[in-house]
């Protein structure tokens, strides 16, 4: 898995680049179907200067997983909020993607088993 770091006037230190290297590790459920060479991980962190409310920071995760392209981002006034708030919509995106394809594999599979399985009208002696 490679993952590229991109900052929007913001440093990224070492303590929130270590954290969301966790946090995208912890998707690692999602990926053990794909091959490693084939997972890319895009973060954009940045802070956004508004006057009445402060900074509020911004997170954005572009995630590429052999062809699908996964999206999410979050703004919250803390970076570390910001991180698992896009972990959360990147999560959720990756299970909803996981239950289509379950649930397209267990519609060919109950088509097949229909296709081949024999009539209760079929008679069978035994010789």
């Amino acid at each position: 898995m490679k993952i590229i770091i991109k900052s929007k006037d913001f440093s990224v230190t070492p303590a929130v680049e270590s954290y969301l290297r966790k946090k995208v590790d912890s998707l690692n459920k999602f990926f053990k179907w794909f091959d490693e060479e084939l997972i890319l991980v895009e973060a954009e962190l940045g802070r956004l200067a508004r006057q009445q409310k402060g900074d509020i920071f911004r997170a954005e995760i572009n995630l590429r997983l052999g062809g699908q392209l996964f999206r999410a981002e979050a703004e919250q006034f803390d970076i570390y909020a910001a991180i698992d708030e896009v972990r959360d919509e990147l999560a959720q995106e990756l299970r909803k993607f996981k239950d289509e394809k379950d649930t397209i594999f267990i519609r060919g599979a109950r088509s097949i088993k229909k296709k081949f399985s024999v009539s209760p009208l079929a008679r069978f002696r035994d010789k």
